[in-house]
């Protein structure tokens, strides 16, 4: 048979030659170094056979995609070192038990089923013995085994997760074993691809952690224990990796939220219920502000709805057909049910309705910071990112067709505006669409209407000269949207904002306006969070500025330390003149010595801390350390709070001019 080489070239190989027939009949150099092999586009190993026909590509240590290769193998090695250690150590063969071992972002990870917890210092047993056999240089191997005789490896061992593995294979799949060591080594069911040996691996890779995972990510089957590890080909990309982790562990917004005093989650209040502590609640209140000051310069109008409401009104919206599954179940009182709410818009369409509208009083712009309360799984609950109670920055805008293009572009220009203030500079505009096979069951039924609105949007983004990608079966039931996907500091990714076409409720609710020429209209509806939720979005920019938040934001602005007790009543007269100028400040009055004092206001991250001692007291003037500036000393109190004010008030995220000096 032949093969195509990269160069468009013809070469001749024998039949069922594998990858590594491919490449020494290329040269020895190349059979020398190969690593992988690339068929017809996809990442193979030099053990499988290669089609007759298929384009080839050889690949050595300079594709970086071998990296795969490398990760899928050090899990095999992995699962024969725990395999020996528990051996070792007196376990019978039957009683360790393996699950899967796929590659994963960074590294790779293997499920256990095992005789014993594993600790910290059994990850270093084990990685030491993976070095070992990665240093011995076992050769791997792969054969098929027909299904009766594969399913006979297992049930000797009474191995309930290979044998339900294999059962689950349809016919005339292929059914593959790798071993590595020869006969008698280690062997595990498995389809490829790896590297020829293991000492093919390269020695930049660790094991992490260890963590629950239920087989098959199902709660009702039995907890396995799996060992994460990560590898990379060179050490310095191990390096960094490293580095990231660490960093990515000082700004996790679930231990910035602890050491700040942000929020706690409480199991007596309940998992995803989060409770904001006082500093937590002002980061709330100013976004608030921000939110209500930019919303009534674009003309929104602020309403409010209750936390629940009768079944109805949610089967009217659509809610229980398509969302109930996310819902918090129903409580029933004098024979009615009631649901908390999982949205605003049903009581949004509600307040529309309220009063008959003219083509006059379009558009109408309705928004409010209403709590919703949505029952996600537990599993996929995460500090503040997931929750099941979530203050929405919402807001719902009815308009006619022939405005819907510069409404959903206004919405649009509000995400700017917002990523500028905040410097978010790593996002993607998605746009969300149906899935014809969910027509009637995760979306309306309206086939035509689905594909007008999603033409409509794809006119407006690109008639804004906005770049965004597709997504198909990621859409709002009711119809398409615009998902804002951020890439946190820490790199997370999920959607921080999102703009939403409404073709479906408006018509359910029977909502209507008189056009110009007397006729009664049913308006569309766009449904836009360009804030997320509060939940969401402070625990964004607890990651974003780890913590370190600018001086508008921060829930206290300044520290005030006397240097000694005398100090004090000048220190408390500071503090009023700050409060009374609308500055966030305390004085740190504790019997402590002053280092210690400025300790913990720099472990607040207090943005300014002001020392105030005899020189300050008798002139009238204050010293501060600035985490963004210069530390400064004997500046003019008035001077100080300006210039305080003049930052806050701009919600600048850089310190403007610094105050100067007493005397200049």
């Amino acid at each position: 048979m032949h093969v195509t080489l990269p160069d468009g070239n013809r070469l001749d190989v024998p039949e069922a030659a594998t990858g590594a027939d491919v490449a020494r009949a290329i040269g020895p150099g190349l059979a020398k170094a190969a690593l992988g092999i690339r068929i017809d586009g996809s990442l193979g190993d030099l053990l499988s056979e290669v089609p007759g026909g298929a384009s080839v590509e050889i690949l050595t240590e300079r594709d970086g995609e071998v990296v795969a290769l490398m990760r899928h193998t050090l899990a095999h090695v992995m699962a024969q070192a725990v395999t020996e250690y528990f051996v070792a150590q007196g376990a019978l063969p039957t009683a360790i038990r393996l699950g899967i071992g796929p590659v994963i972002e960074n590294g790779f990870y293997y499920d256990f089923d095992l005789p014993r917890p594993l600790t910290p210092e059994d990850l270093e047993e084990i990685e030491g013995r993976m070095r070992a056999i990665v240093a011995a240089d076992l050769p791997l191997e792969r054969f098929p085994l027909p299904r009766e005789e594969a399913l006979g490896r297992y049930r000797g061992s009474g191995d309930p997760y290979k044998m339900e593995l294999i059962e689950e294979l349809p016919e005339g799949v292929a059914i593959t074993f790798y071993r590595q060591g020869g006969e008698g080594g280690f062997t595990d069911l498995c389809r490829g691809p790896h590297l020829p040996s293991t000492g093919r691996i390269a020695p930049h890779f660790k094991l992490m952690s260890v963590a629950g995972a239920y087989w098959r990510g199902d709660e009702a089957r039995p907890m396995l224990q799996r060992i994460y590890g990560v590898a990379f080909l060179t050490a310095e990309a191990l390096e960094q990796h490293l580095w990231q982790l660490e960093e990515a562990r000082k700004r996790d917004h679930r231990r910035l939220g602890a050491e700040l005093d942000i929020f706690v989650l409480d199991e007596d209040v309940g998992p995803g219920l989060p409770l904001w502590l006082p500093r937590g609640a002002i980061i709330i209140e100013e976004l608030e502000r921000l939110a209500k000051e930019v919303e009534e310069a674009a003309g929104y109008r602020r309403v409010r709805s209750p936390h629940l409401s009768k079944e109805q009104l949610l089967l009217k919206s659509g809610h229980l057909p398509y969302y109930r599954e996310d819902m918090y179940p129903p409580m029933e009182l004098e024979n009615v049910r009631y649901f908390m709410k999982p949205m605003n818009c049903p009581f949004h369409h509600k307040i529309y309705a309220a009063r008959p509208r003219s083509y006059r009083d379009l558009p109408l712009r309705l928004a409010e910071y209403g709590t919703c309360y949505r029952y996600e799984d537990s599993g996929a609950l995460m500090g503040l990112l997931r929750v099941r109670s979530l203050q929405m920055n919402d807001a719902h805008i009815y308009c006619t067709e022939e405005q819907f293009e510069a409404e959903f572009m206004r919405v649009i220009e509000l995400y700017f505006h917002y990523f500028d203030l905040f410097s978010i500079d790593d996002y993607v505009m998605r746009l969300s669409l149906h899935a014809e096979e969910g027509l009637g069951k995760k979306y309306v039924n309206s086939p035509e209407l689905w594909r007008k609105t999603e033409a409509m949007v794809r006119q407006a983004m690109a008639a804004g000269g906005i770049n965004f990608v597709e997504i198909e079966d990621e859409a709002a039931f009711y119809g398409p949207k615009i998902d804002v996907q951020i890439q946190s500091a820490i790199g997370r990714e999920f959607t921080l904002a999102t703009n939403q076409v409404d073709f479906a409720q408006p018509g359910r609710f029977g909502l209507s306006y008189i056009d110009e020429n007397n006729q009664r209209q049913t308006p569309l509806c766009i449904h836009r969070a360009p804030l997320s939720t509060h939940e969401r979005l402070v625990g964004f920019l607890l990651e974003h500025y780890a913590g370190d938040f600018p001086l508008w934001l921060a829930p206290e602005q300044v520290r005030v330390v006397p240097i000694a007790d005398r100090h004090t009543p000048f220190a408390e007269s500071l503090q009023s003149r700050l409060v009374k100028a609308g500055v966030r400040a305390e004085v740190d009055a504790r019997a402590e010595r002053m280092n210690a004092k400025i300790r913990d206001a720099e472990l607040y991250k207090v943005p300014y801390i002001a020392i105030v001692g005899d020189r300050e007291v008798e002139g009238e003037t204050v010293s501060f350390r600035s985490r963004k500036g210069p530390d400064r000393n004997a500046v003019p109190v008035g001077a100080f709070i300006a210039h305080l004010r003049d930052t806050i008030v701009a919600r600048s995220s850089a310190v403007g001019p610094l105050p100067e000096a007493a005397g200049g």
